[in-house]
């Protein structure tokens, strides 16, 4: 077990230099064999292709690291997910150009649902008829502000980032309650 952990490590940290040198697009399983000095054969013993190595970094790393945080809130959790993106910043602007099936993307937001699930069971807990409305509306809303961030060139730090979304999320609800206090009270 600890043989093959040693390998998948090493094919991703091939990807991880290739992906900061070029194009997802352009990167063979042969440039990441050569890259760690390993045979195709090895790749694929582990891995069903590139798009599965790219996911594969991304969840064992973001557990490790949301592990060793153990974030206390959804908007710590939100800063930790950022946090992560960003410290791997031209690794992930990279596989976030890459659509469709199997993509990153996707993947990406498969994880962020598993995750952001329980914190939504907890908060609609008395609608849970429209669970999966709430959840994969929030999900979609991360995907894309995340991917816009991490793509902008602004450079904008985590700690803003996350505290732009709070402020939007919270002045947002407070118009619609206050809308709403508005009509109750006419």
């Amino acid at each position: 077990m600890a043989d093959s952990n040693i390998t998948k490590k090493a094919l991703a940290d091939a990807m991880k230099s290739l992906m900061a040198e070029k194009s997802f697009a352009k990167i063979s399983i042969s440039d990441i064999c050569t890259r760690c000095s390993m045979n195709r054969q090895s790749f694929y013993y582990h891995f069903r292709d590139k798009y599965d190595l790219v996911n594969w970094i991304f969840y064992t790393e973001l557990i490790d690291h949301l592990c060793a945080h153990a974030p206390t809130s959804g908007w710590n959790l939100l800063l930790d997910v950022c946090s992560y993106f960003y410290a791997n910043r031209s690794f992930y602007v990279n596989a976030l150009q890459v659509t469709g099936q199997n993509s990153f993307t996707e993947y990406f937001a498969d994880v962020m649902r598993a995750i952001v699930q329980p914190y939504f069971e907890e908060i609609f807990s008395s609608d849970e008829a429209n669970m999966d409305f709430y959840v994969q509306l929030f999900t979609d809303a991360c995907k894309s502000g995340i991917c816009r961030w991490l793509t902008d060139q602004s450079n904008l730090p985590p700690e803003k980032f996350v505290k732009l979304v709070h402020n939007a999320v919270v002045c947002a609800a407070r118009c619609i309650l206050d809308d709403e206090q508005r009509k109750q009270n006419s």
